[in-house]
């Protein structure tokens, strides 16, 4: 079936700019995507999933211009001892970087990987992108697929003794990012994966990751604050058995964030958390997209997103849990609430269950609304300024999704974070 026109022509004028790169044994992978771009489109605004968000800058031909911000955020986790892997503008910067040897991994570039022709990554580069685009599709992360230059490929066989940390920075007011990652976590093994920084005016990221039986991926990741960044992310996950995945996100301020989480518990006993949290103001618009599939028996999945929005932020959360037949003993659990500081902010909610299996328990629920004024006035009444009294109340909100991180050097590193943006907006 043909594209509509204005789809089409919007699909070519942004693909006019873009080369693929020489791709050796990714090649395959990239093509089959390019093919699919072609087919789907980019998304437009009557796009079911895109009907809360409009992707009209994350699409066009060139990207908006984003000035630069004071980097401050790039020293989150500076505390924490890590393996530092930095990209600038979406290029791998060697000089500010570790060396890229830790034990219990391997750590290779996609730009490297596209110059073999045998390697690892070649079983996993694109296949969980691939798989995610059914039932919804998601062309800008297929595009990515196709034409990401640069990105880390992690095997993780060990329990490393530090977690790996990419850190994205903004240095060109046009530029125009794409960065794809892959992760390998083979049975038994474990690692934390750390993310923060702005990284470029327009910023595409794609995420594969594959964790085995018995595997466990702790990701803990940080956006912001530059308030002109546009972004679409997506992360897409493959469990096995007895395997966990446990990932949160802190989004603050940017012109347009899209985070999609696309996780399959495909082996018995499985778990997999997904968490967010964001602050907005002003001309903020911030999407949580999340799809989880249990396709095994006895799994746990828990989605946790807070959002705290003034001056006119808008937030949008659109979470599904999807129960195949035979996945019994699924234990669901969704939640999507927002606080809105003013009555020009609003929140966008879409909570969905969709359940082929008897033996289950799934919930999902969605709230919206204001501080707490009895609470409020009870610390006020005890002395509690209001500026301080309302920040107390805001962190406590958020305090489900900061608690799905385990670590509490992480959990207190973002705890940090935003108790640092409330000080400035208060």
């Amino acid at each position: 079936m043909a594209l509509p026109e204005v789809k089409q022509t919007a699909t070519e004028a942004r693909l006019a700019n873009l080369v693929m790169p020489d791709a050796g044994c990714t090649r395959a992978a990239r093509e089959d995507a390019l093919a699919r771009v072609l087919e789907m489109g980019l998304p437009g605004r009557r796009d079911e999933y895109w009907k809360y968000t409009r992707p009209d800058t994350l699409v066009a031909p060139e990207a908006p211009r984003a000035a630069l911000f004071d980097p401050d955020e790039a020293m989150l986790f500076a505390d924490l001892d890590r393996l530092k892997i930095v990209f600038v503008d979406g290029v791998f910067s060697p000089e500010e970087s570790d060396d890229l040897t830790l034990e219990g991994v391997t750590i290779d570039r996609i730009e490297d990987i596209c110059f073999k022709d045998i390697h690892w990554a070649k079983e996993l580069y694109g296949v969980l992108e691939a798989r995610g685009q059914s039932p919804v599709q998601r062309p800008l992360a297929a595009l990515n697929t196709a034409f990401a230059a640069d990105g880390i490929a992690i095997h993780v066989s060990g329990k490393p003794s530090k977690p790996i940390s990419f850190i994205y920075r903004h240095a060109s007011e046009t530029s125009d990012a794409m960065l794809h990652h892959i992760i390998r976590v083979e049975s038994g093994a474990e690692v934390t994966i750390l993310e923060n920084g702005p990284a470029a005016s327009r910023f595409n990221k794609c995420m594969e990751i594959d964790i085995a039986d018995g595997g466990v991926l702790h990701h803990v990741r940080a956006q912001g604050r530059d308030h002109e960044r546009r972004a679409a992310t997506h992360m897409f996950t493959r469990l096995g058995q007895e395997s966990v995945y446990k990932s949160f996100t802190l989004t603050v301020n940017g012109v347009l964030t899209r985070n999609e989480q696309v996780v399959e518990l495909t082996g018995d006993d499985s778990v997999a958390h997904v968490a967010g949290a964001c602050v907005g103001d002003g001309d903020f618009h911030h999407d949580d997209t999340v799809f989880i599939t249990h396709d095994a028996v006895n799994c746990e999945s828990r989605q946790v997103f807070k959002k705290v929005l003034r001056n006119g932020a808008t937030g949008v959360f659109q979470g599904k849990i999807l129960v195949k037949e035979g996945a019994q003993k699924t234990d669901g659990y969704q939640i999507s609430q927002s606080l809105l500081l003013d009555d020009d902010s609003q929140f966008l909610a879409k909570p969905e269950l969709e359940i082929y299996a008897d033996d289950v328990a799934c919930s999902h629920g969605s709230t919206s609304g204001a501080i707490d004024e009895t609470a409020l006035f009870y610390l006020r009444s005890r002395g509690v300024p209001t500026k301080e009294a309302t920040n107390m109340l805001t962190l406590a909100f958020l305090a489900e999704a900061v608690d799905e991180i385990e670590d509490d050097a992480l959990s207190q590193a973002i705890v940090d974070r935003l108790e640092g943006w409330m000080s400035r907006h208060s």
